[in-house]
């Protein structure tokens, strides 16, 4: 992939902190093999001090926030770990279902190799989901983690038989266009691709307590593959 210019991600900034609006398919700090590329690394171009306060997945997309110095760190960090910070996130999943603050608690434990489950011992996980809008076979909803455990929110939705578009790992199937235009054609000898490469899952809204006390409040757009699906379920619903 090409690499952006981690100055063109940002979303705000301000004396400690800044936020970005983290693309798809870059992680956020390094991964366990290899050299890939990671947006701390972007950083650090630019900002010596720099560290990533919280993490996304890999292929979730949305607001991500940086500390500039490590006041500014240690301030952010007691926030996550006290459950002060507000995060939504934005998912399109398969099903309809009408969710209205519904509230999931169901405990995670870490597997091998980088995934996760729901477990009777795992760690306490809560999240509360509630439905924006609903199309034909699909809905886009909204999704509040008050913990942050591994895939929290994949599980979660999971666990409601409500499973992200794209999420194979957790029950969620691909989709492609052809599911809503019956007069889609494929050219002679192709394969139909799914619409959105990864699971369709976007971090919309972060907000949390500067260190002088205001309140930081950063809303990052869908990128271009989750506008596209969104809008073209929108128009064929």
């Amino acid at each position: 992939m090409k690499l952006p210019n981690f100055k063109d991600l940002i979303l705000f900034e301000n004396d400690d902190y800044l936020v970005v609006n983290k693309p798809p398919f870059l992680a956020t700090l390094d991964e366990r093999v290899g050299g890939a590329p990671n947006l701390l690394r972007l950083a650090r171009q630019d900002y010596d001090d720099i560290q990533a306060a919280h993490r996304l997945d890999r292929e979730t997309s949305g607001a991500l926030a940086f500390a500039k110095n490590p006041a500014a760190y240690r301030h952010l960090a007691m926030q996550f770990e006290n459950r002060e910070v507000n995060k939504q996130y934005h998912a399109v999943v398969w099903g309809t279902p009408q969710l209205d603050k519904v509230l999931v608690e169901r405990n995670i434990e870490n597997t091998t190799r980088g995934k996760a489950r729901l477990a009777y011992k795992g760690k306490e996980a809560e999240t509360v989901f509630t439905t924006l809008e609903t199309y034909a076979r699909h809905a886009l909803i909204l999704a509040e983690p008050i913990t942050g455990r591994m895939h929290q929110i994949r599980l979660h939705l999971m666990y409601l038989q409500a499973p992200i578009v794209g999420d194979v790992t957790y029950g969620g199937e691909d989709f492609y266009l052809s599911s809503l235009k019956k007069k889609f054609n494929m050219k002679e000898g192709e394969e139909e691709q799914p619409f959105i490469k990864r699971f369709a899952l976007h971090a919309a809204r972060l907000q949390f307590t500067g260190l002088d006390g205001e309140q930081i409040v950063v809303e990052a757009p869908y990128p271009k593959d989750f506008r596209v699906l969104v809008d073209v379920l929108r128009q064929n619903h």
